[in-house]
């Protein structure tokens, strides 16, 4: 690869990177909202870390991974509930608000962590597609990777703070990419474009609908129920 096919392939990581990174951005985002100010610092340098293993781990094992049916079906599942988790008010969330304890923390970093092993997959055949197997443009594109996320992450975060209403846009976002994931699982995929073509237009924007209500739903009667209890406490 001579100099400028090198460059040109490392700028379409670059591109690939700004347009890919957002959505680990937006899931550590919504997962270290909860965390004292404090802590969310750590939990978005130790988020994006995960990310980052993921993606290099994937990159090693990435043809194995793509052959495995039903993979991107049980990741989209996961990736479902924790869309609908993120819009929860937990014990959890209370505890590291009024304790700071670093229990908050690491449960923070477990959902980061499945998040982004069920998104680093797709991030990383699109970088691994752009370098044409030159492993220093790989490396170069996971490096890149990392102050994006940091940069998202921290921009996202205080996004939330001043409008608290995001969190159901982003948990929205998530269960469209989601479902995005469960259609291009290659048990179904070919059955998908060839029989039910449709469902590649509808199934996100409806997954992205359906979580936000779910989330919405579930959240209003968790708080409502911790509403009686502090009124009622016998």
């Amino acid at each position: 690869m001579d100099t400028s096919d090198f460059m040109i392939a490392l700028l379409q990581i670059i591109w690939i990177d700004i347009l890919l990174s957002g959505d680990n951005a937006l899931v550590i985002a919504l997962a270290c909202r909860s965390l004292p100010p404090k802590q969310q610092k750590i939990g978005v340098f130790l988020g994006t870390g995960a990310a980052i293993v993921l993606r290099v781990l994937f990159a090693v094992i990435i043809a194995y991974l793509l052959a495995i049916p039903y993979l991107k079906i049980i990741g989209g599942v996961l990736l479902f509930w924790i869309a609908i988790k993120l819009m929860l008010p937990t014990e959890e969330e209370a505890q590291a608000e009024h304790a700071g304890t670093s229990a908050g923390l690491w449960g923070v970093v477990r959902t980061i962590v499945i998040a982004d092993a069920v998104m680093s997959l797709d991030n990383v055949i699109a970088i691994a597609a752009a370098s044409h197997g030159n492993t220093v443009l790989l490396i170069l594109g996971l490096a890149i990777s990392i102050p994006l996320i940091v940069f998202g992450s921290t921009l996202i975060l205080k996004a939330i703070e001043r409008l608290p209403a995001l969190v159901y846009a982003g948990a929205g976002l998530l269960g469209y990419i989601a479902a995005e994931v469960i259609l291009t699982d290659p048990s179904i995929h070919s059955h998908v474009t060839e029989s039910l073509p449709v469902l590649t237009g509808t199934a996100p924007f409806v997954a992205a609908l359906g979580v936000m209500t779910a989330g919405f739903l579930m959240a209003r009667s968790i708080n409502r129920r911790r509403a009686v209890v502090e009124t009622d406490p016998a």
